[in-house]
């Protein structure tokens, strides 16, 4: 019993310390953390756990190294404020992945970002139809931004052919086949299904994307 005590202490003094570090660090929500946001805090708490574990290690020999990533990354964010390219350098760019109603799988294959990662941040942000969104941009810390054209009720975005591959399961959805898909490209022009890299059926409106890179 006797040597859970300072097991405890050390819990409360840590997590006093963290607390502390992590408010003069700057506050921050978690869906917005940058790379290197989460790199410090991983390590300070690691620093952490590794010293409550460890009775025997001397807390000066935790407090700082985490006093010195502290310092690390308010130098960072400061540096970071005051030049826009080291900013891009460390933490990265904000993407555009829809321009005007137009997907960009270049830059979603560069961000290994797939279009069921794009279908699943529209649906969390009650975007139901792919073909309102104007503007897509896809934050540094992994949020998508979208502007929609305009707000509708409609139903949700059903996918048809992702990456050039027509999507079976999705046709039996709407009680159609590839067949008529097939058909149905052809007439609006599009003979050739591999070069399609996204097309979504709702409303009996199609929504093609063509693949701008081979």
């Amino acid at each position: 019993m006797a040597e859970l005590i300072p097991i405890a202490l050390r819990t409360i003094f840590f997590y006093a310390l963290i607390i502390l570090i992590f408010r003069m660090m700057g506050k921050r929500e978690i869906g917005e953390l940058s790379i290197l946001d989460l790199v410090v805090y991983i390590m300070i708490a690691e620093l952490a756990v590794a010293a409550i574990d460890d009775p025997n290690n001397k807390l000066f020999h935790v407090i700082i190294p985490m006093l010195l990533l502290m310092t690390i990354q308010i130098v960072f964010a400061y540096i970071s404020l005051k030049s826009k390219h080291f900013r891009d350098v460390v933490e990265g760019k904000p993407i555009l992945i829809i321009n005007k109603g137009k997907i960009d799988e270049k830059e979603m294959k560069r961000q290994r970002y797939n279009f069921d990662d794009l279908l699943l941040q529209l649906r969390e942000q009650n975007v139901r139809n792919i073909a309102d969104v104007e503007f897509a941009i896809l934050e540094t810390s992994g949020k998508l931004t979208v502007f929609e054209k305009e707000k509708n009720q409609s139903s949700y975005t059903i996918p048809l052919i992702i990456d050039g591959e027509i999507q079976t399961k999705n046709l039996e959805r709407i009680e159609k086949n590839s067949l008529w898909l097939r058909q149905e490209l052809r007439k609006r022009g599009y003979r050739d299904v591999k070069k399609i890299s996204f097309c979504s059926f709702q409303n009996g409106d199609f929504f093609i994307d063509i693949q701008d890179f081979r």
